[in-house]
């Protein structure tokens, strides 16, 4: 099966220390920094974002000084951390440290209190990038997710899920892949220029 080689990058700082998930942080000023200083010697096609505005402006600011396309697309959004969003790690570890343990071990069968069911986070973040790698574009940035970085490697190498925990994704990296093409055509994102 061809493989399309895939350039994901997760954004930079908000300056939070815990489970963001799906909450709607902006990138802090090192955010913005780290996220200009990774992109500086870089050159892509086009450029497919998760909704959340800590990569979703990045990805407009990066998109409009270069000018090059932008899709957003909600299915590379950061998994759902449920009960644990914007808790401190620090806390959970003293307040639920089993817990804590039993999900790094293995988050599909430990997830967060009403997380995201790891099955249905994995469907999606294949799902969008099937769209992305039938685009005509050479060269394609992905801005999204440590979470959703952690999957993509996970799954790519076929290590179970607790493997996502020690898969460090520092802000602002870059990662290259290779993401198998589909057979069938993959619904594309939304064009947003």
């Amino acid at each position: 099966m061809a493989a399309r080689q895939l350039q994901l990058m997760r954004h930079g700082t908000t300056g939070q220390p815990s489970y963001r998930g799906q909450i709607d942080d902006p990138l802090s000023a090192l955010g913005w920094q780290q996220s200009r200083a990774a992109t500086a010697d870089r050159e892509w096609d086009i450029v497919v974002s998760s909704t959340l505005q800590r990569c979703a402006s990045f990805a407009h600011s990066l998109c409009n000084v270069r000018g090059i396309p932008l899709r957003l697309d909600a299915r590379l959004v950061e998994y759902h951390f449920g009960d644990w969003q914007g808790r401190t790690i620090a806390d959970l570890e003293c307040e639920e440290a089993t817990h804590i343990a039993a999900y790094r071990a293995d988050p599909q069968r430990h997830p967060p209190p009403r997380g995201e069911d790891f099955d249905a986070f994995g469907r999606r973040v294949a799902a969008a990038l099937d769209s992305i790698a039938t685009l005509p574009a050479r060269r394609v940035l992905v801005v999204t997710h440590g979470a959703v970085i952690r999957w993509v490697q996970c799954h790519l190498a076929g290590l179970p899920f607790g493997a996502m925990a020690e898969t460090g994704i520092a802000n602002a990296s870059l990662h290259d892949i290779a993401w198998p093409v589909p057979r069938t055509p993959a619904v594309e994102s939304n064009p947003v220029r």
